[in-house]
């Protein structure tokens, strides 16, 4: 993608050159000027035009609650579910998974890369958020997991306490990240969990999972 899109650009400026050169060419300087202005605007919107393209190639990719594997999500007194106030009218209602009470915390999903730009370094983030009420997450850290296909790359694993988090707003919990190519191009799995205290936790809010170009 970067050297296709330094190619477009590089054709583009070599055009402006060109067109530059065959105006200097010419005697009235009122026409040079105006042709001078005319492609500094030219040059203004083409120059904005890729930053575009190229920031609308980096798609963020959005796994909802409601398609994660969530331990137990399907009995209402360890799990409830939650419509989320839609940004915009016209915006599908998202539902957030409403932890009431485990000791068992397992929230897993996965993802195939296929459609995703290779080249461009990706994370994968839990996005979470924790009630005032919520209680039992001072015992043990929670773990996340991200995992690569076909065990191509090592899964990377990391612990993040969620007691400072009571109370807060949306946060992004980081399980991984990882630069596409084509020898890693297929289903992902990620993970967040926590088995071994076997304390009851409540109160964690789960919307998601983002997988989104990290910059």
């Amino acid at each position: 993608m970067k050297k296709i899109f330094f190619i477009q650009m590089a054709t583009t400026w070599l055009i402006i050159a060109v067109v530059i050169f065959d105006v200097m060419k010419r005697n009235s300087k009122i026409a040079m000027a105006a042709e001078l202005f005319s492609l500094a605007v030219a040059m203004a919107l083409v120059t904005k035009f890729w930053v575009l393209k190229r920031q609308n190639d980096d798609k963020v990719f959005m796994v909802n609650a409601r398609d994660l594997s969530i331990t137990w999500s399907d009995n209402p007194e360890y799990w409830s579910w939650l419509p989320l106030p839609n940004e915009k009218s016209n915006e599908v209602v998202v539902e957030a998974a409403l932890l009431n009470q485990v000791c068992w915390l397992d929230v897993s999903g996965k993802f195939d890369t296929k459609d995703m730009s290779l080249g461009i370094k990706y994370e994968v983030v839990f996005v979470v958020k924790l009630e005032d009420t919520a209680c039992g997450w001072d015992w043990a850290p929670v773990k996340l997991k991200l995992v690569m296909p076909s065990n191509s790359e090592t899964p990377q694993e990391q612990s993040v306490s969620f007691e400072e988090y009571i109370g807060k707003q949306w946060i992004d919990i980081p399980a991984g990240e990882f630069i596409l190519s084509k020898e890693n191009v297929g289903e992902i799995s990620f993970s967040l969990y926590e088995h071994e205290a076997n304390m009851w936790r409540s109160g964690l809010i789960v919307k998601g999972v983002l997988i989104r170009p990290k910059h």
